[in-house]
């Protein structure tokens, strides 16, 4: 009997590239879009990502795996998705700025202490941390089956 293909989600994350990093963006190009969210678990995130990847698709602007989050309350958090070009009908915004980066891995249930390791990784290095922004490398399915539940967290200095 035959199998059917596994359906494609997420890319496997390699963390190498966002381990102990120090970047510097200037006037990078995001699509903004809103998740909404009870005490920070998001209840749309997949809905939202899915509807922003159809216009960036159709816009041909090719979106990075990599979406930062600013999780603004306890009731929802922005997502921003690069993106090589504007968007029609999207909000498209710019980032500059310098991050510093570590990779967690692990259950979120483990976020409190990844943002206390990473505050003090941002004082050792003798920086100031003025905003954090989260990650989350795969969908939940995806982290099961990649066996790895990798989350990038990037501070602004």
């Amino acid at each position: 009997m035959p199998t059917q293909p596994e359906q494609k989600c997420c890319d496997p994350f390699d963390p190498a590239p966002w381990q102990d990093k120090e970047i510097t963006w200037q006037d990078k190009l995001f699509l903004k879009d809103h998740v909404c969210s009870f005490f920070h678990i998001p209840l749309n995130f997949g809905q939202v990502v899915t509807r922003a990847m159809k216009k960036i698709e159709a816009a041909g602007a090719k979106a990075e795996q990599l979406m930062p989050v600013d999780e603004k309350s306890l009731w929802g958090a922005d997502l921003y998705i690069p993106i090589a070009k504007e968007v029609p009908g999207a909000t498209n915004v710019r980032m500059s700025g310098t991050f510093l980066t570590k990779v967690y891995d692990g259950p979120y249930k483990d976020m409190g202490k990844w943002i206390a390791d990473m505050q003090a990784h941002v004082k050792g290095k003798g920086k100031e941390t003025k905003k954090l922004y989260f990650c989350y490398t795969t969908c939940p399915a995806c982290s099961k089956k990649f066996g790895h539940n990798y989350v990038v967290i990037m501070a602004m200095v």
